[in-house]
């Protein structure tokens, strides 16, 4: 069971990490954390994935005053999914018909919904930036919801100022990526037991709360 939850994490990782890639190859927009990314990337010399793991680990740091504690899943989650951005970049060039980038995004954004009860779904913890959301909440009592759009329309903006591209894409993901996670989860959830759980469907509410990091 141990070996199919390890599995199950990195695979999540990995296609989570080209699904970023697919968003950014499709120029329609991209979700704020990696709008943030793209922006940060085209101002200094790093990559698009060196910029994802660097982000990462420090917001890692910042759980240290919200006593957040970080599993195998959070480590793995700030250097696998930057390690599979790059790759993604590298193996995906630049698109120039507008029908198959926008292909491209809606194949990125699927795949990033299900990669993300894939990997949220193998119970090693959870990412950086969710462990900051739920960290924040926990800390100052606010709603797992307010404190999620506070922290990405932030991350939006200064990603946006930055230079980061925003766009449809960036529409598409938000409004799309909670009924995703929402269908998915249940299928790649693994109870204590080991048998999956395919049958109880998780509140929208907590779907939301559990899209990508």
């Amino acid at each position: 069971m141990m070996i199919r939850r390890l599995i199950q994490l990195y695979a999540g990782l990995f296609a989570f990490g080209m699904s970023s890639a697919m968003m950014v190859r499709s120029d329609f927009g991209l979700n704020p954390w990696d709008v943030f990314h793209q922006g940060v990337g085209d101002r200094t010399p790093l990559s698009f994935g060196t910029v994802v793991i660097v982000a990462g680990a420090i917001v890692l740091l910042l759980w240290i005053p919200l006593r957040q504690r970080p599993g195998l899943g959070t480590v793995s989650n700030i250097i696998g999914i930057g390690l599979a951005a790059d790759f993604g970049l590298w193996l995906i060039p630049e698109i120039g018909s507008p029908l198959i980038r926008a292909a491209i995004l809606a194949i990125g954004i699927f795949l990033n919904g299900v990669a993300t009860s894939t990997y949220i779904g193998a119970g090693f913890g959870p990412g950086p930036r969710d462990g900051l959301m739920t960290g924040l909440a926990a800390r100052t009592g606010w709603s797992i919801r307010a404190v999620r759009t506070g922290i990405e329309l932030t991350v939006l903006a200064v990603g946006w100022g930055l230079g980061g591209t925003v766009g449809i894409g960036t529409v598409l993901f938000a409004v799309t990526i909670g009924p995703i996670v929402h269908l998915t989860l249940p299928y790649f959830t693994i109870r204590s037991g080991g048998a999956p759980l395919t049958r109880a469907m998780p509140t929208d509410k907590a779907a939301r709360d559990n899209s990508p990091t």
